[in-house]
């Protein structure tokens, strides 16, 4: 296997959840949400897995104690994104592209928060790259604080409770899903990515 299908292999849900247990998963999912290296890794589909192996009893983990953590991580990561973008500020809008950061995940995170207000910290929880970005320009911003963990708050719980408790009550009543979790994963990849795209697309045609 080359090293370019080892690192896709353990991008994968399945393989988070089944080598690092509930450590890693948490890790992840505070990573996603509040470092700027984030954006690229699972978020809807490795919550919704979770709850699926869960479900299934092949993750040995409670779901009180699986939702309760990955609430936790959540709005961790998120405060953790909030302080980076205060102490960054307006230096993101002009700082070059590189292997890692694109200005357009600034831009297009921007947009949402032009469209949508502090509402964005919400329905960016469903999106990729928003996910990750959302929480950094409201520091930028400079939401209030007050303010800010609201939405950060109702958004985390919102995304948490919908994926992992769809996925760990599937994983009960239906346990033959996980047969065609490989599919399931890729819808949500791509249903949650249209929204990011059209952004982009709408943005770029108006520059």
């Amino acid at each position: 296997m080359s090293l370019w299908d080892s690192f896709i292999e353990w991008l994968k849900p399945e393989t988070i959840i089944n080598y690092g247990g509930l450590t890693l998963l948490l890790i992840v999912v505070f990573a996603e949400t509040g470092l700027l290296i984030g954006f690229f890794l699972p978020g809807d589909s490795l919550l919704f897995t979770a709850g699926l192996l869960c479900g299934i009893g092949t993750f040995d983990t409670n779901i009180f104690t699986l939702v309760s953590g990955l609430c936790f991580a959540g709005i961790t990561g998120n405060m953790v994104g909030y302080y980076f973008g205060k102490r960054v500020g307006e230096k993101l809008f002009t700082r070059d592209d590189n292997i890692i950061f694109k200005k357009r995940y600034v831009i297009i995170t921007d947009n949402f928060y032009k469209k949508y207000g502090g509402s964005t910290l919400i329905l960016g929880r469903f999106l990729p790259v928003i996910r990750t970005f959302a929480p950094i320009l409201a520091g930028v911003i400079k939401i209030g604080f007050a303010r800010f963990m609201f939405y950060n708050i109702i958004g985390c719980v919102a995304w948490v409770f919908s994926l992992t408790i769809t996925g760990y009550f599937l994983g009960v009543k239906f346990p033959w899903v996980k047969d065609y979790l490989g599919y399931i994963v890729i819808f949500l990849i791509v249903i949650t990515f249209i929204p990011v795209l059209r952004t982009y697309l709408k943005e770029k045609r108006s520059r």
